[in-house]
């Protein structure tokens, strides 16, 4: 298990890139799998770093290898509840001019990661998403 904290800067995804390439090269998880769980990470932090903004608390990346596979967690702390797969479905096959701006990176999300789970207790936001060996 690896865990670290960031900034809430995009500034950040430099070192979450570098966090991910380090926890594979240390593990037995299929190279296949970083760019998935990369794009998710960046999704996801970004989203919280762009619409979390009522606090500057760093947001903690937690990284598990899971039977050729990762669980990653993203947490928030004091933070208003933001559960992402609330988030109105984006119709992909409508026309791009008809398209509401927004959405699609949380679509590529669910569509990448096996599971995505989000938990809310006490101003803390959690999500929490596996991507599985069998991508590779």
């Amino acid at each position: 298990m690896t865990t670290a904290a960031f900034a809430r800067d995009v500034e950040s995804l430099a070192g979450i890139v570098a966090m991910t390439a380090d926890f594979f090269s240390r593990h037995a998880i299929p190279a296949g799998l970083r760019q998935a769980v990369d794009l998710c990470l960046e999704e996801l932090f970004v989203n919280m770093v762009r619409y979390n903004t009522e606090t500057d608390r760093p947001i903690e990346i937690e990284l598990r290898a899971v039977d050729g596979g990762v669980t990653a967690t993203l947490t928030d702390h004091d933070v208003e509840r933001f559960d992402p797969a609330r988030i109105s479905a984006v119709d992909i096959h409508a026309p791009i001019e008809e398209r509401e701006p927004g959405g699609l990176g949380l679509y590529l999300v669910f569509k990448m990661a096996d599971s995505v789970h989000y938990e809310y207790r006490a101003r803390t936001s959690k999500i929490t998403f596996v991507i599985e060996g069998k991508q590779a």
